[in-house]
């Protein structure tokens, strides 16, 4: 199967500035989480969870089912709120303001314009049934970002073109195969220009044949320098294009390593019976 035609994202001026050569060119964080703690019951799914993403780095989460991998990634995308801890995108704390001395969430409006900073991909597309491939991308524009009808339609259909589908700007979803659909909800985030992309295997729930296109997309992002995490099963891809990779378990970050490391000499006793699994 060939490559969908991504190529030239950055110098298309969509998603912001090249990075130069080297992608960890600066110490500064793009996205932090700070001792993530949240709980649904009596049930503590994240436990203290720490890390950071530096520009243009890509960091690749594995772990089993469970483990709290999912939970992270919504609550970075202030799509769940934390019970303990701090998110923050370039050094500033995001999805809380004091008020009264303590802190508290922020209205809806405001949360909205913060989300549209971090792209988020899900399993299942996420994406509306009654719009079109090019109506789907265009609505961020539109809803969030107040752009005209006209300017999001050219601004959607030069990221439709990007990941390869625009022929199929004007179906819907239920003409189009997963992977198409999958391509679709990348462009949705990559439109708003987010600093960062989130990624929540985005492949599972795709035909094995329908796979590799996707995968097409986001390994053209990472060479173009966008910042990513990325929760996978799929080693192969976090061989190739992670910077780090993190395995979690029970909630909390038990392994953080370059791929070469983690694969080759995984450090905790968990991590290595994870992989002789996968394997």
């Amino acid at each position: 199967m060939s490559e969908p035609p991504v190529g030239h994202l950055l110098d298309a001026g969509l998603l912001g500035e090249p990075v130069a050569a080297g992608r960890q060119g600066t110490a500064e964080y793009v996205l932090e989480a700070i001792d993530l703690r949240k709980r649904y019951g009596h049930n503590e799914v994240l436990r203290g969870v720490t890390f950071g993403v530096h520009r243009g780095d890509v960091k690749a989460v594995l772990g089993p089912s469970g483990s709290g991998k999912s939970t992270m990634l919504r609550c970075l995308a202030l799509l769940e709120p934390v019970d303990a801890g701090e998110v923050r995108l370039e050094g500033r704390r995001i999805g809380v303001r004091e008020s009264g001395g303590r802190l508290v969430s922020l209205p809806e409006r405001v949360l909205a314009k913060e989300r549209s900073e971090i792209g988020m991909v899900f399993q299942r597309f996420n994406l509306f049934p009654h719009l079109t491939a090019l109506g789907n991308v265009m609505i961020g524009l539109t809803e969030v970002r107040g752009r005209s009808k006209a300017d999001a339609r050219e601004i959607a259909q030069t990221m439709i073109a990007r990941v390869g589908l625009a022929e199929r700007a004007s179906f819907y979803l239920g003409e189009l195969s997963g992977g198409q659909q999958q391509r679709v909800a990348i462009a949705r985030a990559l439109v708003m220009n987010p600093k960062v992309m989130l990624f929540d295997e985005p492949t599972s729930a795709l035909d094995p044949e329908l796979v590799g296109e996707v995968l097409a997309v986001m390994e053209e992002l990472a060479r173009e320098g966008m910042t990513m995490v990325v929760v996978t099963h799929e080693v192969g891809f976090a061989k190739r294009v992670a910077d780090r990779v993190i395995m979690m378990d029970g909630g909390a970050i038990i392994e953080d390593a370059p791929p070469a490391e983690f694969f080759g000499n995984p450090q905790h006793e968990r991590t290595r019976k994870f992989l002789e699994a996968v394997h």
